[in-house]
């Protein structure tokens, strides 16, 4: 038996309940020039506005998050999914806002900054948002579109 359908209102807090609690996140690129896509597991942070990332900066995803700007993002499990759409601004360590870097080491229990090897941050700002769990669900999975939620508080 499949749980009950949820309002749009229930599928935000939800969606935002898990960037809350969730650590990790399925990421998907692809090159400039539509090239084979790169789907890797990373840790991120949620900051109430954006996803923060960090990533090899010569690894695949690394160069895909720069060279394009774009980004698809998968929460959660094949039956309860949010997927995020969006843009992505890449930013060395030095460039992270005050305390991010260390919000981002507590969040994940890992520490990019003290590795010998390049990584990059990238963060991510939601242009769409889709959460569902079945496919009663289907209808309204769309909870923000253009940057904007649909759904108030």
């Amino acid at each position: 038996m499949n749980p009950p359908v949820r309002t749009r209102k229930q599928r935000k807090q939800d969606t935002l309940d898990r960037l809350e609690s969730d650590v990790d996140v399925w990421v998907s690129t692809a090159d400039s020039a539509g090239g084979v896509p790169a789907l890797v597991p990373l840790s991120f942070l949620w900051d109430g506005t954006t996803v923060l990332l960090a990533t090899p900066a010569a690894s695949p995803t690394g160069r895909n998050l720069r060279a394009t700007g774009v980004v698809r993002l998968g929460f959660g499990p094949t039956r309860d999914v949010v997927m995020i759409d969006g843009t992505v601004r890449t930013l060395e360590a030095d460039e992270l806002a005050e305390g991010a870097g260390d919000a981002f080491a507590a969040r994940t229990g890992f520490d990019p900054r003290g590795l010998s090897t390049h990584y990059r941050y990238f963060s991510v700002r939601p242009v769409r948002v889709q959460a569902w769990r079945e496919a009663d669900e289907l209808s309204g999975r769309d909870l923000m579109r253009d940057g904007e939620w649909l759904v108030a508080d």
